[in-house]
């Protein structure tokens, strides 16, 4: 019996559509994980590193936007610090009078040692004339007491003189506390980086602790991948491991095992399938090498999903599809 034309071009139609499929399939499907290798999901993630005020205050200006690249030292924000300088002036103004004081005490120390001299002196000619009869025994009483009230003048004034070098050294620790306490008024990158986010303007008023930026440290790049216990219980820190990132699949990135949990966990909702975020895994971490992440410095991102592959035996060969393929490394500027 003769099947209809229109029939039989629908059925080509859906062979050719299935064919095609499968054929795609094929081609796009991962490859077999070898004998000797784990494979897993993961995204990329860098250190976080937030830029925070110590003290409340006002924001005065935040110096980078986000995306901007910073480097170790460089300036991101400076806080108002109007009242702070203000109080530094004031205990500078201590210091000076303070110094003023123990001049003074100086002065009079030497006034009192000068009464003390003469007051010794009166009261060994009093008691020499007193043992000839030519001074009666009240005068030398009275210089006895002379004397020793000079010698309390001068315990007094070496007392004032301690005093004052007391608070010399209060008024510029006070002042140093107070310079210390500017350098935080000005908020640098403690390691070089990339800003991830802008949380605050310049005008704003935060308290203690207020996040202002957050930065990425692209030194410090890393994928965490979950794997059952039957393979991460083969995994040692240092173990070879391979990265092909989903944006760039034709490239192969080396990397190497930093962190295995002590503990299994339940996977995150990105994990694969289902079935998969429901069973007890390891995480996992596998690290891009440092001299890696500095050649390609303006390539590196953070969040972008991709498939990590970690070597189980030590000696098994990589297969050809996952060896090492990096892009080639822009030219420097001239």
């Amino acid at each position: 019996m003769k099947m209809p034309s229109g029939k039989l071009i629908i059925l080509l139609a859906l062979a050719l559509v299935a064919g095609g499929g499968y054929a795609a399939w094929i081609k796009l499907k991962p490859p077999e994980i070898p004998t000797g290798f784990a494979r897993s999901n993961g995204r990329l993630e860098a250190e976080r590193i937030d830029i925070a005020t110590k003290f409340p205050g006002r924001v005065k200006e935040v110096l980078v936007a986000e995306g901007d690249s910073v480097t170790a030292g460089q300036v991101l924000v400076t806080m108002d610090a109007a009242e702070l300088e203000a109080q530094l002036s004031e205990a500078q103004a201590a210091i000076h009078q303070s110094e003023q004081q123990f001049q003074q005490a100086l002065a009079l120390l030497a006034q009192r040692q000068s009464e003390l001299i003469l007051a010794d002196q009166q009261l060994e000619r009093s008691k020499a004339l007193g043992a000839q009869g030519y001074t009666p025994l009240e005068k030398v009483d009275e210089r006895q007491a002379a004397q020793l009230t000079a010698q309390a003048a001068v315990n007094s004034a070496n007392a004032g003189i301690g005093q004052s070098k007391a608070a010399i050294a209060a008024a510029v620790a006070r002042a140093e506390r107070i310079k210390e306490n500017l350098k935080d008024y000005v908020l640098t990158a403690p390691r070089g980086g990339r800003v991830q986010y802008r949380l605050a303007q310049p005008g704003e008023v935060l308290g203690a602790g207020g996040k202002i930026l957050t930065l990425l440290d692209l030194t410090d790049v890393y994928m965490t991948i979950f794997l059952p216990a039957g393979e991460a219980g083969q995994i040692e820190l240092g173990s070879e491991a391979r990265i092909i990132p989903d944006a760039a699949p034709q490239y192969v990135v080396p990397a190497t095992v930093s962190f295995v949990a002590s503990e299994a966990q339940f996977t995150p909702k990105y994990v694969e399938t289902k079935s998969e975020r429901e069973k007890l895994m390891f995480r996992i971490k596998v690290k891009i090498p440092e001299e890696i992440l500095k050649r390609y410095a303006q390539r590196v991102k953070a969040g972008i999903t991709g498939v990590a592959y970690v070597r189980l035996v030590r000696d098994a060969p990589w297969p050809a599809y996952l060896q090492v393929n990096l892009p080639p490394t822009e030219p420097a500027p001239k």
